[in-house]
């Protein structure tokens, strides 16, 4: 198949792993907005730097995991463009450069709103964008892809959100960041799960190859558990009202997710990963929609 050349970055930047990053910036947002703290300028920096960020790791992963010997021609998910031949290695190497510096140059901004804990946030969010599949302990080949995925896209964008538009941290911000982290971090456990094998053959020790299928069929359904339990917990605890609830209104579509991973495998899981990638976004724009109702 011949591709025009934005059909190859499109490839390279994958579009459709964009929401993720929104998602939790929309959450971080809401909090905000509940509390009367809601700023448009700021709050669109803080969604242009997650999505640059994303970008970033997206080509930082594609260029690291060719250079690792990781990707094969036996890859069952989506083309990577290095390994591939599609794009020149080096010029992947330069668009996550140019996306990084970008993110960079946002956070600079936020920094003159948020002060300097913005900027220590923005250097380990870049940092962390390198150390995800680069650098002498790549955290995806250790074991630390799901920890960190959670720490970036539940505590720190969620909570640094919040803190570039109010100036402050609240136990809400806190609580609100939670779900979004953990379902983010279960569409890695599914990529991880379809990649298993191969993961394996190239002494790529992910958390999948680490604690085995089942368990990490296992740490995929407590995920999105307990991601439904967050809302619930802060309606009983007084915390918001019924409004809060409304994720409610996709837990069926989780249900149907937290079956089929019982049973999916190799490049079947592929749809499975979208589907979660969904649920996370669903979700985390029906968590800000009762976040804000339910003030």
């Amino acid at each position: 198949m011949a591709y025009t050349t934005l059909q190859l970055w499109l490839l390279a930047i994958r579009p459709r792993t964009l929401p993720a990053a929104v998602g939790p910036v929309v959450v971080g947002a809401a909090v905000a907005f509940r509390d009367a703290t809601f700023s448009l300028p700021p709050a669109l920096g803080c969604l242009f730097g997650a999505l640059l960020l994303q970008i970033g790791v997206n080509l930082a992963n594609d260029y690291f995991d060719h250079k690792n010997n990781i990707d094969s021609g036996q890859r069952l998910g989506p083309v990577r463009v290095s390994q591939s031949g599609l794009i020149a290695p080096s010029a992947v190497k330069n668009g996550m450069i140019v996306a990084l510096a970008f993110a960079t140059a946002v956070f600079l901004y936020l920094s003159f709103v948020g002060g300097l804990p913005v900027v220590v946030i923005g250097f380990f969010s870049v940092l962390a964008a390198l150390a995800y599949s680069g650098g002498p302990y790549p955290l995806a080949s250790h074991g630390l892809g799901e920890l960190f995925v959670f720490i970036f896209f539940g505590p720190v964008a969620v909570v640094g959100t919040y803190f570039v538009l109010a100036g402050r941290v609240t136990w809400m911000a806190v609580a609100a960041a939670v779900p979004p982290g953990l379902l983010i971090s279960a569409i890695m456990v599914v990529n991880n799960l379809r990649d298993i094998e191969n993961d394996r053959d190239a002494g790529k020790k992910s958390l999948a190859v680490i604690i085995g299928r089942n368990n990490s069929i296992l740490e995929y359904r407590l995920l999105v558990a307990f991601a439904y339990l967050i809302p619930a917990v802060i309606f009983f605890g007084g915390g918001a009202g019924l409004p809060i609830l409304l994720p409610l209104a996709s837990l069926f579509f989780a249900w149907s997710l937290y079956k089929k991973i019982g049973y999916l495998t190799d490049g079947a899981l592929n749809g499975l990963l979208a589907s979660t990638a969904v649920l996370s976004f669903v979700f985390s724009l029906l968590f800000a929609m009762g976040l804000i109702a339910g003030g």
